[in-house]
């Protein structure tokens, strides 16, 4: 629970979001947001994913890679991973 609240708190640095009862909702709630900037402000979307140094590569990779999964979700997906890596880092050198 302490982790989904410090996830939260990351995610919203770049997003309004609520309180999401847990990481799904949160993660569905991502899809939405990144499905909107696809559509609406892309250059807005790549400042983020910039800001929240998730790898071009690798998301070129899983892009490519995604079949029939919308690219709002493969994002989203990429994006979340990489705030939680953030905090088992900061987690790792905290103690």
């Amino acid at each position: 629970m302490e982790e989904l609240k410090t996830l939260c708190r990351i995610v919203g640095t770049d997003f309004e979001i609520g309180s999401p009862l847990s990481e799904d909702s949160l993660r569905l709630g991502l899809v939405s947001a990144f499905s909107y900037l696809i559509d609406h402000d892309l250059s807005k979307m790549m400042t983020i994913l910039y800001r929240a140094d998730v790898n071009e590569d690798k998301l070129k990779i899983l892009l490519a890679e995604s079949g029939e999964v919308p690219a709002a979700e493969v994002i989203a997906r990429a994006y979340l991973n990489r705030q939680k890596e953030k905090i088992e880092t900061w987690k790792k050198y905290s103690r």
